[in-house]
């Protein structure tokens, strides 16, 4: 599977194309000369996606672009992942508006900051490296729910109109808003710009590699901003407030509601995804290069130290992007500088040129994002794991659908269960022998693990012996007796042996 693999909204490696890069070292001038321009390629593709997020997230455009700017120069200067890129991610999108929409702004810098702090405790006592054990399907799971959420909220942007406030309400009024939608004719102008973002995004991968140079995200956004300019098309544009206008650190109040229960379970949702987008990223870039490998532990603290700041800053959270850290190895970067040098240029451009943002349109963002949303959704993956392990799509799919009937952490919550009750499961394989030669005793052979979810094909099968002939039960070839089995097994011999002509006589029994 090639999920594991894809974080933040986007493509999978093996779909961002390209052979595995080597970074061995070169010539110091030569590395820099290649980072140097990594980082301007990495940049063009980070801009309209921090934009982006920020404005689906509910928050100034702005944040968008400060997280991004701490990920180069906070995350990219810690040891962990040399080459994985970081910043705001289409992944939490749903999450963050959440949050803001039902404990507003102010209280968003608090959350992150928590989060910053328990990657950071997290990393400390070594934790990140069992993010890798996260069962695939929960995660593919995560991120397909995500995905559903984020094209169905972001298509009611792309028409300029307010999206229900429920993931099952947003999929169920899409007929509507596209039957009003219709009948207006500002809905209709910005619906268009929004399906011809997406257009230039499934077609940009056509053209030629000589144009494919130029990021396809900035170039949909741009043509569609030349679009709605010359056009003169009523569409929604990025408020703009200046860098520093945006800028808002938790407050005292802020923090003294990290106590509530609803708050801290937001928290925790920050951290688990956050994190396991991060290292899966991690995983994928990985197959990318074949520089130094990543440190799991390592990677999850400059995460939390890029939260942390980010938290101060009262920005976006952060995570590794799959679609940067793909384009950072494919544009050739060596060493770490391409990504802290992307930070820089972020850093620039909101310094100097802020009111550029105020050109873009909505639902050109929207349009992105709803492209965004589809590569979450591992259609692919989806086939292949129906054909050899039905097990995990049925795990997949009840996490996407919990997300959007029920919350972002309590979908999460529920995949876990199930991955944990499935590998219980097929961990419990267990097999029940009888050789019955006509005359003397029945021989029982149970062999495996024997636990309490295989014990009613167990007992029934003990139960179907017949009750007037001795019976012989053989527990040497068992692995594993939970409690439950021996007890309904001493139980069910007692039985036997009351009403049967013999005891029931069992032997080497672990």
């Amino acid at each position: 599977m090639s999920a594991h693999r894809r974080a933040a909204g986007q493509a999978s490696p093996h779909k961002q194309g390209g052979q595995r890069r080597r970074t061995k070292a070169a010539g110091s001038g030569s590395t820099l000369r290649q980072d140097f321009a990594a980082s301007l390629v990495v940049f063009l593709v980070a801009l309209p996606l921090c934009v982006g997020v920020a404005v689906a997230s509910g928050v100034p455009a702005e944040l968008g672009l400060v997280t991004g700017i701490v990920g180069g120069l906070v995350a990219g200067l810690l040891p962990g992942s040399s080459l994985q890129v970081s910043g705001p991610a289409a992944g939490l999108t749903v999450l963050v508006f959440e949050a803001v929409r039902e404990f507003g702004l102010p209280a968003l810098g608090a959350i992150v900051l928590a989060t910053g702090l328990l990657q950071l405790l997290m990393g400390a006592l070594k934790f990140g490296r069992y993010f890798r054990a996260i069962s695939v399907a929960v995660v593919e799971g995560m991120l397909a729910g995500i995905g559903l959420v984020l094209i169905a909220g972001q298509l009611y942007s792309m028409a300029g109109i307010k999206a229900p406030a429920e993931g099952l309400a947003k999929i169920a009024g899409l007929p509507g808003m596209l039957a009003d939608a219709a009948q207006s004719p500002g809905a209709r102008a910005a619906l268009g710009l929004g399906v011809g973002t997406i257009a230039v995004l499934v077609l940009w991968k056509k053209l030629p590699k000589v144009v494919q140079v130029v990021p396809s995200p900035l170039t949909a956004v741009g043509l569609a901003t030349a679009a709605s300019v010359f056009l003169s098309l009523p569409v929604a544009k990025v408020e703009v407030r200046g860098l520093l206008g945006a800028i808002q650190p938790p407050t005292p109040d802020s923090f003294g509601r990290l106590m509530d229960v609803s708050l801290l379970g937001t928290v925790l949702a920050f951290t688990l995804i956050a994190s396991a987008e991060s290292l899966f990223s991690a995983a994928a870039v990985d197959r990318l290069h074949d520089g130094p490998r990543t440190q799991y532990d390592k990677e999850l603290m400059a995460q939390g130290a890029g939260n942390t700041v980010c938290g101060l800053l009262g920005a976006l959270p952060m995570t590794a992007v799959i679609v940067r850290s793909a384009a950072n190895v494919q544009a050739g970067a060596r060493t770490k500088a391409s990504r802290v040098l992307h930070g820089v240029w972020l850093l620039l451009f909101a310094a100097l040129f802020p009111a550029a943002l105020g050109v873009i349109p909505i639902p050109a963002l929207a349009g992105v994002l709803v492209y965004s949303g589809f590569k979450l959704i591992p259609v692919k993956e989806m086939k292949e794991l129906w054909r050899e392990h039905r097990g995990e799509v049925v795990i997949l799919v009840v996490t996407a659908v919990s997300i959007v009937a029920v919350s972002m952490f309590e979908g999460v919550l529920i995949g876990l269960a199930l991955a944990v009750i499935k590998t219980a499961w097929d961990a419990s394989h267990v097999r029940l022998e009888i050789v019955d030669k006509g005359a003397g005793p029945i021989q029982t052979h149970l062999i495996g693990n024997a636990t309490f979810l295989r014990l009613p094909k167990i007992l029934d099968s003990l139960e179907a012996l017949p009750q007037n002939r001795p019976v012989e039960v053989d527990l040497s070839g068992v692995h594993h007796l939970d409690h439950a089995c021996r007890t309904a097994l001493q139980n069910w011999a007692a039985r036997h042996s009351a009403t049967g002509t013999e005891p029931v006589k069992v032997t080497s029994g672990v």
